[in-house]
């Protein structure tokens, strides 16, 4: 969803396949409940304080920007997701996976547990509601699936354990991610390794990390 235009409150919104259901049906289904706000056309570096015209114009070049127009690639916009931290937050929540980089062999498995440093308060705490974490390419994986939190939306991402051989991105949510590399050898062509990225999201802080993965060739 996004604005059309910065002068008017027109809102430009792209249902999902299921939202589209759930509107067709035309029985109150369809029903916002969440929803998330980003700023990730904004340019802040634009915001000048020497302007000659005064404090009413310190911000014209960032209002008079262009605004993304929906689309549904989630990898490509909400990356900088507005989010409310309780009054008098001196530091910026972060996350942790363990890893700077990830590099397994085909067929080996590995579990991550992210943490959130710097959130309410705490140096590192588990997140309740849990995390968002997408691979980008699914095929380096064979299976990819997530354990800890247990609501409706969570059960169905996960629920699709075995990956599919096609190029396309995959959602989980969790406390634990659990991945294992792919076996399939014709991925690799000539190439002895995959690369990937794994990106992870708190749930309730909106903290996020990118994380490279790589599977390296055995046979």
């Amino acid at each position: 969803m996004g604005y059309l235009n910065n002068t008017s409150v027109i809102l430009d919104a792209i249902l999902t396949t299921k939202g589209r259901e759930l509107l067709a049906r035309n029985d109150g289904s369809f029903r916002i409940t969440q929803f998330a706000l980003s700023d990730d056309e904004v340019d802040y570096t634009l915001y000048n304080p020497s302007h000659p015209s005064g404090s009413a114009f310190y911000g014209e070049a960032i209002e008079n920007m262009p605004v993304i127009e929906a689309f549904p690639d989630d990898q490509q916009i909400m990356k900088y997701k507005l989010i409310t931290l309780p009054r008098g937050t001196a530091k910026l929540p972060i996350l942790d996976v363990g890893y700077t980089a990830i590099r397994i062999k085909q067929g080996a498995s590995l579990s991550i547990t992210p943490q959130t440093l710097n959130y309410l308060g705490a140096t590192s705490t588990f997140e309740q509601s849990g995390y968002v974490v997408t691979i980008n390419d699914v095929r380096v994986l064979s299976s990819f699936n997530a354990t800890g939190i247990n609501t409706p939306e969570a059960q169905a991402l996960n629920s699709a354990t075995v990956t599919l051989g096609t190029n396309v991105s995959k959602t989980v949510i969790g406390a634990t991610i659990n991945l294992t590399a792919t076996t399939v050898n014709t991925l690799f062509g000539s190439q002895s390794s995959l690369t990937t990225l794994l990106v992870v999201e708190g749930r309730d802080s909106g903290a996020r990390l990118s994380v490279p993965v790589t599977i390296l060739k055995t046979s």
